[in-house]
């Protein structure tokens, strides 16, 4: 079996992004390099990649004297054409898979859906919807990052974060979740494409 991977670059007046995503990496080669400029959004994507069993390296550079919410928004595109072009026709995907994620007070769950459309559903408890992750990233910003990643990436997401006080480890548990949901969604199942209508691109 061919290994699935991609990448994708996207380059605007606001940002310079380049993502190198692989699907199927074996666990001594899942490489993950971040050069993206905020700390907090780097560790999310690690934790994506890590728990996800992707091999990732992102670059980004963006507009951030204005704020990061450009440089976090084309990362979700981008990462979303890399994964599309890495599952190809989507044949022998698991395509449904489901995964909760805690950390400490916080509890997360995601529902994935290779099913072709993006679309993102986000459930957050207005207090956290409101809070700053920390002083330049909003909670908000990742509906925004989830959002893109969903439309590029073609997949229907349900984010629910169902506890959680903590900025820190509500934005953590989401992409923990997200990444497990993920990790048995495009696990190789058979050859065929799992869907009544042959096709998962049309």
């Amino acid at each position: 079996m061919s290994e699935r991977r991609a990448t994708v670059e996207r380059r605007t007046r606001e940002t310079e992004v380049r993502v190198e995503l692989a699907l199927d990496a074996a666990v001594g080669d899942r490489a993950v390099t971040l050069d993206v400029p905020n700390g907090f959004f780097g560790h999310m994507l690690q934790a994506l990649a890590t728990h996800g069993g992707l091999g990732l390296a992102v670059v980004a550079r963006g507009d951030t004297h204005v704020d990061l919410h450009h440089t976090v928004e084309d990362v979700g595109l981008a990462l979303g054409e890399a994964l599309a072009t890495a599952l190809g026709e989507r044949a022998g995907v698991t395509r449904f898979a489901h995964a909760y994620a805690p950390l400490d007070e916080a509890l997360a769950r995601a529902v994935v859906d290779l099913s072709g459309r993006g679309f993102l559903a986000w459930r957050v408890p207005p207090e956290l919807e409101a809070s700053w992750i920390t002083r330049e990233l909003p909670f908000t910003l990742l509906a925004d990052f989830f959002q893109a990643f969903a439309d590029r990436g073609r997949l229907t997401l349900h984010l629910d974060l169902l506890a959680g006080r903590n900025p820190h480890h509500a934005a953590e548990a989401a992409f923990k979740a997200v990444a497990l949901a993920l990790r048995s969604a495009v696990a190789r199942r058979g050859g065929e494409v799992p869907s009544t209508k042959g096709t998962l691109t049309a």
